[in-house]
């Protein structure tokens, strides 16, 4: 299975963003899919995830109200909308895949995903 997250870029603060992950390979194995984001000298933080069903999604708080995480199984693809931008939103932004039991799971723990892409830059200017 491989991963690849797309999207990222330079955009001022209050602006917004559509990052997307492509999924290749055995996708019956992504169940739960997530974002996650590492900030310059911080470690890396989930974001948001949604499950199977699509019926499920869980974000930080601090992301709340602001991005909103879904997916399209037909395209293999998840996407993170990112609206309301604020310079400590920059970060690097991963995607990453979880097997799971239930297709209504989510998961906050970075240790749960077994798949992850390679990032996409963000930067918010103030």
């Amino acid at each position: 299975v491989q991963l690849q997250a797309s999207g990222g870029g330079l955009v001022q603060a209050g602006g917004s963003l559509r990052l997307s992950c492509v999924v290749s390979g055995r996708t019956s194995t992504t169940d739960v899919m997530g974002w996650f984001r590492r900030a310059p000298g911080k470690e890396r933080e989930f974001v948001a995830s949604i499950s199977r069903s699509g019926s499920e999604t869980d974000y930080a708080d601090s992301v709340k109200g602001r991005f909103t995480i879904s997916r399209d199984d037909a395209k293999n693809s998840a996407y993170l909308e990112a609206g309301t931008l604020k310079p400590e939103d920059t970060a690097i932004y991963f995607c990453a895949a979880a097997r799971a039991a239930s297709i209504h799971s989510v998961y906050k723990q970075s240790w749960r995903y077994i798949y992850w892409g390679q990032g996409t830059q963000v930067t918010v200017s103030s």
